[in-house]
């Protein structure tokens, strides 16, 4: 790409066309302060719906509205998305251009890999974008939602009427509450484990970083800290009504905690909320499910393991991930894609492949060069 700082490089925004995703990859405000500085926005119709974003809104802060998602991947130099384009979408993405998505290429087909370096795509994985100090600040706000949202998940999936046991997460006096197992203390699982310890749950949090536990005790000194190995895992497994799985292994398919033979061992009619699984999943019996279909019976457990989990709360979601995004935006659209990349290390870090690479560690490229 032969990018000058003078060049107005163009945004294209499309409908997100996975079930029940109702996030949008630009909100209007930021739509505003790009097309004041001269970057034309190109805004697919009934993008921004699901995060209460008309058509007129859209085109009152100064974007294009287009009638298909070709066009808008068409007209972008840079396409703005949430969730990793469909099989659909793969053949509208232009020859070299850049495109920004939750792109989860360790747990995707190897038709999006293929798709991306034959058309020398600059796919900008958001879940990968690191700084020095390990925290991924796009991943971050969604993890949050996620976090807090598992513990709403499970209320709703332990009622009688939902197949569950017929539990209330924080009991009441005489009756002891749920016992919650959360694998894995970082931003996803602190957020659940507050969440649930909030609604009066008996919560024990399982991770290898023992930093990563200290802060969580220090927050929350209710829940129950405990090292994240094969003995301590089994042991409880078998007593939890809840088992929340948020291992995250950046940009690599996330390893397998909890085996079939530990799911086994657990109560009949438990809850399983397998939040890496658009990582691929740390529970052995997981597998992907939707919004509409969200759970499925393995094992006798109820498995609820949705992918793309906050698409249902598009505005909470879509202002906390433009948040985060845009930073790294406005770096983008000053510079251009090469000088953005060479300037922060952070968006290096995210960069999956270019020009017809790979450039991902995690999936087998030469990672960032310092």
């Amino acid at each position: 790409m032969n990018e000058k700082k003078i060049t107005k490089l163009s945004i294209g925004v499309p409908r997100e066309r996975r079930s029940n995703e109702s996030r949008v990859g630009l909100t209007t405000s930021a739509v505003q302060l790009l097309t004041a500085d001269g970057h034309p926005c190109y805004v697919e119709r009934g993008a921004g719906l699901g995060a209460g974003f008309s058509d007129d809104d859209y085109a009152k802060a100064g974007a294009h509205i287009v009638y298909s998602g070709e066009e808008a991947y068409g007209r972008g130099d840079l396409v703005l998305k949430v969730s990793r384009p469909t099989t659909e979408e793969l053949p509208w993405m232009r020859d070299g251009q850049a495109v920004a998505a939750f792109w989860h290429l360790a747990s995707a087909s190897p038709d999006n890999l293929e798709t991306l370096l034959k058309k020398k795509i600059t796919a900008i994985t958001l879940e990968t974008i690191q700084e020095d100090d390990g925290t991924l600040p796009v991943l971050t706000p969604m993890s949050q939602v996620a976090g807090r949202m598992t513990a709403n998940v499970a209320a709703a999936l332990l009622r009688n009427d939902r197949g569950g046991k017929g539990i209330l997460l924080g009991g009441v006096p005489g009756v002891p509450p749920a016992q919650v197992v959360i694998l894995g203390a970082g931003v996803v699982g602190t957020y659940a484990a507050r969440a649930f310890a909030a609604l009066g749950a008996s919560v024990y949090a399982l991770d290898k970083n023992i930093t990563r536990l200290e802060k969580l005790n220090e927050i929350e000194p209710h829940i129950i800290t405990m090292i994240s190995h094969p003995f301590n895992v089994s042991k409880v497994v078998t007593f939890a009504d809840v088992l929340v799985g948020a291992v995250l292994l950046p940009g690599a398919r996330t390893p397998i905690v909890v085996t079939k033979e530990m799911v086994r061992t657990m109560r009949p009619r438990s809850i399983i909320i397998d939040v890496s699984i658009d990582q691929g999943g740390c529970i052995e019996t997981s597998r992907p499910t939707t919004h509409q279909t969200s759970t499925f019976i393995a094992e006798n457990m109820i498995h609820y393991c949705v992918p793309n989990m906050t698409g249902v709360l598009g505005r909470t979601a879509t202002h906390s991930l433009n948040n985060a995004t845009w930073p790294f935006i406005l770096l983008i659209m000053d510079v251009g894609v090469e000088a953005a990349t060479a300037q922060n290390k952070a968006l290096a870090r995210g960069i999956a492949t270019h020009n017809g690479k790979i450039v991902s560690s995690a999936l087998g490229g030469e990672g960032v060069r310092s």
